[in-house]
């Protein structure tokens, strides 16, 4: 089921594999609960993907509509944005299987994928979310990805903690932006593509993103991560999404 538009990074690399599997397309032409609760229900949808923002909508239509949890799971892929873990859990709940991937038109879409690992399965549902919502591995058509730090290009700790830029390289990334070469040279250094987002690199090698360098806040020295107040947000009971 489509809740993005095809010609977004997730929305028309999703296209391919839908019909490499001889799988329907569910289109719909408003991202409303309703709509999509619909669909789901009439079409038998196994699979979708969405933005993080969409899990909102799916949420608070569950709340009215009284619906528990979904008659079968789907598997959704979603990405564009750091979905706080709090919200993965309260979407999990339904029924929506997620898998996190990070990506952009630049790296000809995904570049990174939280995959999931068996073991993970036992622990808690907040442990659970805790781990998708990070952006994860790098997929076979990129050669590396790291995490380095924007003034000395060197790699940062994989300690989770320690942050730096996200950087790309492999066959999958682009040679360029087409008649620019002022944003081009900006864009590479060293043969790594600069993405501008700032994360991790967790001690079993999964990235996550923690801010888009120009998001993060400078407040009385030190910097604050954007994504990490928006997550401690999401567990108020009584915030149900950003204004």
């Amino acid at each position: 089921m489509w809740s993005l538009p095809m010609f977004h990074c997730n929305g028309w690399t999703f296209t391919w594999g839908v019909a490499a599997r001889g799988g329907t397309n569910v289109c719909i032409r408003a991202t409303s609960a309703s709509v999509m609760y619909r669909a789901i229900a009439d079409h038998g949808v196994t699979h979708m993907c969405c933005a993080p923002i969409v899990f909102n909508i799916l949420i608070d239509g569950a709340q009215l509509a009284g619906i528990q949890r979904l008659a079968s799971p789907i598997e959704v892929l979603t990405g564009g944005a750091p979905p706080p873990a709090a919200l993965l859990e309260k979407v999990e709940t339904l029924g929506f299987h997620i898998t996190h991937a990070f990506g952009m038109t630049e790296a000809t879409g995904p570049a990174l994928v939280c995959e999931w690992r068996s073991k993970w399965d036992s622990l808690s549902g907040e442990e659970r979310a805790r781990l998708k919502s990070r952006q994860g591995i790098y997929v076979l058509s990129l050669s590396d990805v790291d995490v380095k730090d924007a003034e000395t290009m060197a790699s940062v700790p994989r300690d989770g903690k320690a942050v730096g830029e996200i950087v790309l390289r492999g066959s999958s990334v682009m040679k360029g932006y087409y008649k620019d070469e002022k944003a081009t040279a900006e864009a590479f250094r060293d043969g790594w593509f600069l993405t501008g987002d700032v994360g991790v690199v967790h001690p079993d090698g999964y990235v996550e993103v923690k801010d888009r360098s120009k998001d993060v806040i400078i407040s009385g020295g030190e910097n604050i991560s954007s994504v990490e107040v928006e997550t401690v947000l999401y567990r108020h009971p009584s915030v149900s999404k950003r204004r």
